[in-house]
């Protein structure tokens, strides 16, 4: 299983597959670019090389890789500027990933900020999908399950679906499942029954297929809260259970598995009780 933690690009993108590598992690996540910027700097050939030696050196294939855009971008915006420059944004953060030979990008679908329908909003996301895979090549659309806090849409593995539905090639769209997000969301994860029940309806409704990588928090808030507030394995409301269950089925290998926990300190720990599945 490709397990790690969310890392650090400072300094330069080649030292996050060395952070990577120090936490004992066999996968990572990261930003290619500052999470808080619209645009970045064309990727230089020297950055490009020196990331990709760094990845093999450490022994990361792109399989265990799961790159986030900015959370600046929403692709269900409701207004015609904003919604261009999300475009414009997430399909330069999609160029990069292909430049830097990652074959996925996770981003949060978007938010209608109570302008316009859902369904709405929805049709533009899959819409933003369609116009991002068509002007790139060999990166997946990685759609990320948000808590629903505010306006916030992808809550629902129905909306999952209904994105899907609507991208012209489903070969490079996929999904990541936030376990904070799915337990806020209303997806019970506490104990085995409650995985079996809710990875059965993800397999039902979206399909486990199209999973390209998870996120694994525990959760501050109750179940059902619609509140993202992530929290250290085991401290929160969801418990180890629901961890040790995606540690042991083989359904969540190959694809990364990335902690966001808000105790960078305990990585080491969580990634290692993960591993050896306890």
């Amino acid at each position: 299983m490709f397990i790690g933690a969310h890392v650090s690009i400072s300094g330069g993108l080649e030292n996050a597959p060395v952070r990577a590598r120090e936490l004992g992690a066999t996968g990572f996540a990261l930003f290619t670019k500052n999470q808080r910027q619209w645009m970045a700097k064309p990727l230089t050939d020297g950055e490009i090389a020196a990331f990709k030696a760094a990845c093999q050196d450490a022994g990361f294939a792109p399989a265990a890789i799961l790159p986030h855009d900015s959370y600046l971008i929403n692709l269900g915006h409701p207004e015609a500027d904003g919604l261009a420059k999300s475009r414009e944004a997430f399909i330069d953060e999609m160029r990069r990933c292909e430049q830097l030979g990652l074959d996925r990008l996770n981003f949060h679908p978007g938010s209608h900020l109570q302008k316009i329908s859902e369904e709405q909003s929805l049709d533009r996301i899959a819409e933003s999908i369609n116009l991002a895979l068509a002007q790139t090549h060999g990166v997946t659309a990685v759609i990320e399950n948000t808590a629903g806090q505010g306006s916030n849409l992808g809550y629902r593995f129905e909306q999952l679906r209904y994105i899907i539905d609507r991208v012209d090639d489903q070969s490079r769209v996929g999904v990541c499942i936030d376990t904070c997000h799915a337990f806020a969301a209303g997806y019970d994860l506490r104990t085995t029954a409650a995985c079996n029940r809710t990875f059965t309806q993800l397999d039902e409704i979206v399909g486990i297929r199209y999973l390209r990588g998870m996120h694994l928090n525990d959760a501050m808030k109750p179940l059902g809260s619609r509140i993202d507030r992530h929290a250290p394995l085991g401290d929160g409301e969801i418990g180890w259970e629901c961890f040790r269950y995606i540690a042991h089925d083989a359904r969540f290998s190959g694809i990364p598995l990335i902690l966001e926990t808000p105790d960078e300190s305990r990585w080491p720990d969580e990634i290692t009780r993960l591993r050896s599945g306890l």
